[in-house]
């Protein structure tokens, strides 16, 4: 499991997160592996159904297959239309937090109630064009805000104009609930965007083209790390 127990604050220290959408799928494994001697917090998976977003992802064995070869705990976004039905597939590979959206079509209190079943953490995320508020009535179940920065779907997309005030309220809506909940990032991550969500409030960054497209991804991450103080 992620051990989120005790949170940190938005000045304390940051995850990162490389999502394996932009590695080289055919050495997998060799780049799962650089990223974590590289000193990666989380690994992020990015899963896509084709009807909440227009493109196909992993399924569950990748997921599994995933488990047990690597330490980093399993971050796991379900970019999918019906998550009632991914959850238990999911829990069971070994995801060790599950993401659902709030745009989804499943009731989002019983999705997360069913998560939380499985003894997984719960994430809660929303697109760039989607009210914050909406996420304070559910503070209670949730381990963690995943604040999208780019439209999901496809990888390598520019981090948006304006994302900052999004991670802010977002911020402070964590803050009022007195809850411990992780603020994740995801879109358009890399040296240069890292500092700004950042101090907007992000504890966590989920980094995807920016490492794995990178000529030398190891290099990549810890730029991403030096871009911003105290990571």
């Amino acid at each position: 499991m992620i051990k989120i127990s005790k949170m940190p604050s938005a000045n304390g220290k940051i995850s990162v997160a490389p999502s394996i959408l932009s590695a080289d799928l055919w050495q997998l494994g060799r780049d799962v592996l650089a990223v974590q001697k590289a000193g990666a917090d989380w690994l992020h998976v990015d899963i896509m159904d084709g009807h909440f977003v227009p493109n196909l992802s992993f399924g569950p064995s990748v997921v599994s297959s995933l488990k047990g070869k690597t330490d980093l705990p399993l971050d796991t976004h379900l970019m999918v239309e019906n998550p009632m039905l991914f959850v238990e597939p999911f829990a069971k590979a070994g995801a060790d937090l599950l993401t659902v959206h709030i745009e989804a079509k499943d009731e989002i209190v019983e999705t997360l109630k069913l998560i939380k079943s499985f003894g997984v953490k719960t994430g809660l995320s929303i697109k760039p064009d989607t009210d914050p508020e909406l996420i304070a009535p559910l503070t209670d179940l949730l381990d963690l805000v995943l604040v999208m920065t780019v439209y999901p779907g496809f990888g390598g997309q520019a981090f948006l104009p304006g994302s900052e005030d999004q991670i802010k309220r977002v911020r402070q809506i964590i803050a009022a609930s007195g809850k411990a909940i992780w603020l994740e990032v995801d879109g358009g991550i890399n040296a240069q965007t890292a500092p700004r969500a950042i101090k907007a409030g992000a504890d966590a960054l989920v980094a995807g083209s920016a490492i794995f497209k990178a000529a030398d991804p190891v290099l990549a991450l810890n730029q991403i790390r030096q871009a911003a103080p105290d990571i």
